[in-house]
């Protein structure tokens, strides 16, 4: 499988149907959901959406693939609910992760996303800032507005997760100045950035449905493990993806310094090739990137990183046992998606 995990072909196949029906079932309720926010807030997010361009002409762009809202309401299915169920769920947990990629492109200083302006690029800092705030206070209405007796447990969800996931920006950015970061302590930084909120996606239709703990608690390890994969396979499109698919430059990841996961196994465990990429990271001015992008691939990273991704996929895949085969089929095929995605 580590072999074939980036080729072109394989992640063609590899879209589930089940995306494309889940955003057909979430996107009206999202946009209606931002409907509610004030003129600029909704100016703003539309167009982070994909929606329209700057001008606030709508446009037919790409939002993403909604990995999350997907997990969602294959969760409610999960529990026995239909898709409806876990539709309040779906909207809440992609409005949680808009608001942090707007606050990640301005703490990251990212000026291009999907090949477009980023909002802080285009409308400012503070405005970015007000406009993810907004897209997160949003999503607890949502949650509690849904008619579901356990909105509270799902609300509960949320809140527990955004703070995971700040937690996990925390670490990302204090690691930007440090030289010692451990591979252990950046697993923790992606369980708490991609993690925890894939985990929470993986979990929340069965909240507001009702289900039974052990089977929210299989769907939360489920998306959990499925999250380190997302961001171990996104780490390497940060340093090999293609800029075309990827929408960032060509070494992106290389070019920021970033201790991400490859990175920081082939400076562990590296041998000299590790050893070069530590004075490189340190402030040796070498700009020759395809040259430390080698480092990195010679000191086993690359390897490394999609060997670990397909190892968490299959202890997703292991946690559904008692899932019913519909969701559980669908569950893994976006799993599997994950593994094997450019972008």
């Amino acid at each position: 499988m580590t072999a074939n995990l980036f080729s072109a072909e394989k992640t063609r196949s590899a879209v589930p149907p089940v995306l494309g029906s889940a955003r057909d079932a979430v996107q009206p309720a999202l946009r209606a959901a931002v409907d509610r926010l004030d003129d600029s807030s909704r100016a703003i997010s539309a167009y982070h959406l994909g929606w329209t361009d700057p001008n606030g002409v709508p446009v037919r762009g790409n939002g993403g693939k909604a990995v999350r809202s997907a997990l969602a309401v294959v969760s409610a299915q999960a529990a026995g609910a239909p898709v409806e169920v876990g539709v309040p769920g779906a909207v809440a947990v992609e409005l949680v992760h808009n608001f942090s990629l707007v606050h990640d492109d301005l703490m990251d200083g990212d000026t291009e996303r999907r090949h477009r302006p980023t909002v802080w690029a285009l409308w400012g800092s503070a405005s970015a800032i007000l406009t993810g705030d907004a897209m997160l206070a949003l999503a607890q209405e949502v949650v509690l507005d849904s008619g579901s007796p356990h909105a509270v447990a799902a609300g509960r969800l949320i809140a527990q997760t955004t703070r995971r996931l700040i937690h996990g920006q925390f670490l990302d950015v204090a690691f930007e100045q440090r030289d010692d970061v451990v591979l252990a302590e950046c697993v923790t930084m992606a369980a708490g950035k991609t993690g925890a909120l894939l985990s929470a996606s993986a979990a929340i239709g069965a909240v507001l449905a009702g289900a039974p703990a052990e089977v929210v608690d299989a769907l939360a390890v489920f998306g959990e493990e499925i999250g380190l994969a997302f961001q171990l396979v996104d780490d390497v499109l940060g340093i090999w993806g293609d800029p075309a698919v990827t929408g960032k430059s060509v070494y992106s990841d290389l070019r920021a310094r970033k201790k991400s996961l490859p990175i920081t196994y082939a400076i562990t465990h590296g041998g000299a090739a590790g050893r070069r990429l530590a004075e490189w990271l340190a402030g040796d001015d070498d700009t020759d990137l395809a040259r430390i992008a080698a480092l990195v691939d010679d000191a086993g990273g690359r390897e490394w990183a999609t060997t670990e991704a397909a190892r968490h996929v299959a202890t997703a895949e292991q946690a559904l046992a008692a899932i019913p085969p519909g969701p559980r089929d669908d569950l893994v095929s976006i799993a599997r998606f994950i593994a094997g995605r450019e972008a």
